[in-house]
């Protein structure tokens, strides 16, 4: 039953340190435009030290996208994290402002976030990738 116990709180710890990622002007990416990318952080009971995040796209119009876990595919960003509140709707968020590289092909793309914090008082490392949908027109 301890054991249950644990895992059970160690799942629930993991699950309340993920990032969402947004796309604010919609899933249509234009290939040569600045984009929004909103990464949202919600609150969690434990306390934690944002290292920093990676962004990137990839471009799959006539298959499927290769896992982001694998790869983030084009570079789009890579650095400081730092949320904070904004709306009282939304959670604790950054907007990074990129530009989709020329010559993207059209079609299916994924956005792909990698995340790395510090958790707890134990300094537990924590990281996690997490992407979205989005067409290049």
């Amino acid at each position: 039953m301890k054991t249950f116990v644990i895992l059970t709180t160690l799942a629930a710890t993991a699950l309340a340190q993920n990032v969402y990622v947004d796309l604010p002007g919609g899933p249509e990416l234009i290939a040569g435009d600045e984009v929004t990318i909103q990464v949202q952080r919600p609150n969690f009971l434990s306390g934690s030290r944002e290292i920093g995040i990676a962004i990137g796209i990839q471009s799959c119009p006539t298959e499927p996208c290769i896992p982001s876990e694998s790869s983030l595919g084009t570079e789009l960003y890579n650095g400081s994290f730092n949320p904070e509140y904004h709306e009282n709707a939304i959670p604790p968020y950054e907007n990074f402002t990129v530009t989709i590289p020329e010559g993207t092909a059209t079609g299916n793309a994924i956005v792909g976030v990698a995340h790395a914090s510090i958790v707890g008082a134990s300094n537990w490392p924590f990281f996690e990738v997490v992407n979205t949908t989005a067409t290049v027109i």
